[in-house]
C-alpha cells in the first residue's frame, strides 16, 4: 500500500504563492492517479484537484481553476501542488490521497491519504 506525506504548507498573505509536495512511496506510484483535498474547520473535505497516471490529464474545482497548478514527478514518486494567487477562503489543511478509482471528485475513490498539511491565508 503507498505511504504519502504532505509538505510545504505556512502561513502566508493573501495573493502569495505556495508550493504544496506530497511523496509517494509502497505501491507503484506511477500507476495511480492522485488527488489533493482540503478541509477547513467545520467543513466537510473538498476535492481541489486531480492528475491521472501519467500526468497527461488534469482536473480542478471551479474555485481553482487558473490559480493551482497539479503536477507529478514519476521519477521521484512526487506530486505537486502549486498555489497562486491565495485567498483567506484558501486556508484549510491539505490532504493528498492515491486513488483505486476512476470518479477522482470523490473523497471515496481514493484509498489512501497523507496526514494533511496547514496553509493559512491572512488578509
Amino acid at each position: 500500500q503507498v505511504q504519502l506525506v504532505e509538505s510545504g504548507g505556512g502561513l502566508v498573505q493573501a495573493g502569495d504563492s505556495l508550493r504544496l509536495s506530497c511523496a509517494a512511496s509502497g505501491r507503484t506510484f506511477s500507476s495511480s492517479a492522485m488527488g489533493w483535498f482540503r478541509q477547513a474547520p467545520g467543513k466537510e473535505r473538498e476535492f481541489v484537484a486531480a492528475i491521472n497516471p501519467t500526468g497527461g490529464k488534469t482536473y480542478y474545482a471551479d474555485f481553482v481553476k487558473g490559480r493551482f497548478i497539479i503536477s507529478r514527478d514519476n521519477a521521484k514518486n512526487t506530486v505537486f501542488l502549486q498555489m497562486n494567487s491565495l485567498k483567506p477562503e484558501d486556508t484549510a489543511v491539505y490532504y493528498c490521497a492515491a486513488a483505486l478509482g476512476a470518479y477522482l471528485y470523490a473523497p471515496r475513490t481514493y484509498d489512501t491519504w497523507g496526514q494533511g498539511t496547514q496553509v493559512t491565508v491572512s488578509s
